[in-house]
């Protein structure tokens, strides 16, 4: 597994088998092929909201960098085609290196502000952890979704594990109580599109790697 934000990564088909279980959340209609599909979006309330994704699941297991990014500009209604993404990411076979090549295409697709944070350490600290909530909270408010990059294994808030070992990007759009808790846009998995995750648990995912956020 990479260890550090620059090195590469890819999705590997064992990460995509291991990724089980139902869609927990009702931001994203998932579908078994990536073609678009607009969802529905929740009123938002104090303290929560959720954007609308137009969901499209990755056409490849490297796709993931592109079809996270995609899915992310998707909630500004903008139909941006993922292999187009992927050739202005530079990604390959090996992956899309890191969320530095991501960054200045949501820069530039969106025309709007977007910076790459990382979490360097191993695992994520308070201090990183009530960054990346208010990041988070920050970016959606600002009706935009966040792009991260995770590797490893995680636990969703109804206890389906999603492993990644070989790294992975997934889109982070909507966040419930205040960004306790967040929603997860996965392309890996139409069956497992959207789910919730606690920000503690996506910290310690994102470790070692980096997100873009506004």
């Amino acid at each position: 597994m990479a260890t550090t934000l620059l090195r590469k990564t890819v999705l590997t088909a064992a990460g995509i088998a291991a990724t089980a279980g139902g869609i927990a959340g009702p931001a994203i209609a998932a579908h078994a092929a990536p073609a678009e599909k607009a969802t529905v979006v929740a009123d938002r309330k104090s303290g929560e909201r959720e954007l609308d994704v137009r969901y499209e699941a990755q056409p490849n297991f490297y796709y993931c960098g592109p079809a996270a990014a995609r899915n992310a500009i998707s909630v500004l209604g903008k139909n941006i085609d993922v292999h187009a993404m992927a050739k202005e990411m530079g990604t390959t076979e090996d992956g899309t290196n890191s969320i530095n090549d991501i960054t200045p295409v949501l820069n530039k697709e969106t025309g709007k502000p977007y910076r790459s944070v990382e979490i360097k350490t191993g695992k994520a600290d308070d201090k990183q952890t009530d960054k990346l909530r208010a990041d988070i909270v920050h970016t959606v408010d600002d009706g935009r979704a966040v792009v991260a990059n995770i590797a490893g294994t995680a636990t969703d808030t109804d206890g389906t594990t999603h492993s990644f070992e070989g790294g992975h990007y997934i889109s982070v759009v909507g966040y419930q109580n205040n960004g306790t808790t967040v929603t997860i846009a996965d392309s890996a998995n139409p069956n497992t599109a959207s789910y919730r995750i606690s920000v503690d648990n996506l910290a310690d995912w994102i470790a070692t790697r980096g997100y873009s956020t506004s």
